[in-house]
């Protein structure tokens, strides 16, 4: 017997995935946009014909995937969808993503390094004198919390993510911003700066230095050598 699913057969649906895609539906189409109210459950159970239960599903799944924000006591709003929000439904499975194999965890630094040292050549492009000004702000702030490790990898992913600003493209700024908020937050405790911040803090001149001079090939070296080296930091660990 065949176990491969029959192509011809027609699964019935549930109502709440019916409900869920004509309301996807009038947020695509523009009938709904950022900000209106979304229709109350008692309009919406009315026009569907269908009960309760099956509003609420799928009112839940488009607040779960950013579409909308529920609000207790409050209509429901139609949500603005930018890279950020859109990338950020990913931070829900980046721990078991980077938990379920050693290899994941060099696949993201990996690719931090490819988009990072990019961006870096393209600020060395694209920056403006309040863009040096701003990095020049967030190494003086670093500088100061040599003896608070945790405000200074946040300062530090700050840094990081203003030269990824000055490129002016938003989705890969989003993107930037995950992989390092995913690095951060599930791999802090293996950091070990210790001894290390008088390194980070002179690369970072360096990045500032190159950036400032327009020198794109000089800022992707210095970018390559300072993840290489702070790469290093992060390892595997169940």
């Amino acid at each position: 017997m065949s176990t491969h699913p029959d192509p011809d057969r027609i699964v019935r649906r549930k109502l709440s995935d019916e409900v869920f895609d004509r309301l996807k539906s009038m947020i695509l189409d523009g009938t709904l946009v950022p900000g209106d109210p979304v229709p109350s459950e008692r309009d919406l159970m009315t026009r569907f014909s269908v009960g309760r239960p099956a509003v609420r599903e799928a009112l839940q799944t488009l607040h779960n995937l950013g579409l909308i924000t529920v609000s207790h006591g409050e209509r429901s709003r139609v949500n603005e969808i930018s890279p950020t929000v859109a990338i950020q439904q990913l931070d829900a499975l980046a721990p078991f993503l980077l938990s379920a194999a050693p290899e994941n965890l060099e696949h993201l630094k990996s690719a931090r390094k490819m988009f990072e040292v990019g961006m870096a050549k393209q600020a060395a492009e694209r920056h403006r004198p309040e863009d040096i000004a701003a990095l020049e702000a967030l190494l003086e702030t670093q500088s100061g919390l040599l003896d608070r490790p945790k405000d200074f990898i946040r300062t530090d992913m700050a840094f990081h993510a203003r030269i990824v600003e000055i490129g002016g493209n938003p989705i890969v700024a989003a993107m930037a911003d995950a992989m390092l908020k995913w690095l951060f937050h599930y791999h802090t405790a293996l950091l070990h700066w210790s001894g290390n911040e008088g390194t980070t803090l002179k690369e970072h001149r360096q990045i500032i230095d190159a950036i400032a001079a327009s020198d794109p090939e000089a800022a992707g070296q210095v970018m390559t050598m300072h993840l290489d080296r702070s790469s290093e930091k992060y390892r595997f660990h169940r």
